[in-house]
């Protein structure tokens, strides 16, 4: 497979699909889903992943919240952008341009993984009431694997690197393999739609390009100035983003607590859906 999977070919199976809604804005096509009434959260899914992985956590907030989790750019069904935007930096302006382009300022930002900085990033621009990441994705690479940035930089932008990143997904034993890595167990019909872009060269071509433009030490320097309360929920089977990479982030932050979730993986919100969204509901109540 060399393009994503269209809407129409996975609407009649897309969690909350009947919420769905396309949005132009900063020169991208936006797959965004709105539910619910009340104080705005803006759910921001990880590398690799689409607004599915809110499948059970986005009907729960709706019932407080006015609920809003788009595709990131590349992912899912938005459009990808120029390489050169699929930064921190670049994918928080666009995600500015959306906000503006709906007309809601969230009182709450929400981000999985790569999400959860791309909260933080946000909450530097315009500070929320409240941030929460889970299993968030914070501290720089080491040393080792910053000196191979420049390397990965150069090849993202080439079309090889998302159709050999495809090959592998449609192989059932490595990206079964990948998922289990997480340490988490979600459902199948979850596993499923995030195979199916995983196959996609297009979609994995646009998560290899944001890894390769992913700074975080640029992140790391802006946490100190960012003084709304932030809340990082922890999974401590978290097989891709280690549990103690937290308190390092909480020291770096002026207001911040962690919350350990016991037996959760790195898609700890699709494990524990309710547990989940009672933390975001609390931390903006």
């Amino acid at each position: 497979m060399t393009t994503p999977p269209s809407w129409e070919s996975l609407r009649d199976r897309w969690p909350n699909a009947g919420a769905s809604r396309f949005v132009e804005a900063a020169g991208l096509r936006w797959h965004v889903q709105t539910l619910g009434d009340g104080p705005a959260v803006l759910l921001l899914h990880g590398s690799g992943g689409a607004t599915h992985s809110w499948r059970d956590v986005a009907p729960l907030l709706a019932a407080r919240f006015a609920v809003i989790a788009p595709d990131l750019p590349g992912h899912g069904f938005t459009t990808r952008p120029p390489d050169g935007r699929l930064t921190l930096d670049g994918i928080a302006a666009d995600l500015r341009a959306l906000l503006d382009a709906l007309g809601v300022e969230p009182a709450g930002l929400v981000g999985h993984s790569a999400g959860g900085a791309l909260a933080l990033r946000l909450a530097a621009m315009q500070p929320p009431r409240a941030v929460v990441g889970i299993n968030a994705a914070l501290v720089p690479p080491n040393a080792l694997l910053s000196a191979f940035a420049p390397l990965a930089q150069a090849i993202a932008g080439s079309s090889i690197v998302g159709t050999l990143a495809a090959a592998l997904a449609e192989s059932d034993f490595v990206f079964d393999s990948l998922m289990r890595s997480t340490g988490s167990r979600i459902a199948p019909a979850q596993l499923a739609l995030y195979h199916a872009f995983a196959r996609s060269s297009v979609h994995a071509g646009a998560v290899m390009a944001m890894f390769a433009g992913w700074n975080l030490a640029s992140l790391d320097a802006l946490l100190p100035s960012i003084r709304t309360p932030v809340t990082l929920v922890v999974g401590d089977r978290d097989g891709w983003v280690p549990p103690s990479d937290a308190g390092r982030i909480v020291r770096r932050l002026p207001d911040a607590r962690v919350v350990t979730l016991a037996g959760a993986g790195h898609l700890a919100h699709e494990e524990q859906p309710a547990r989940a969204a009672e933390i975001i509901a609390g931390a903006l109540e």
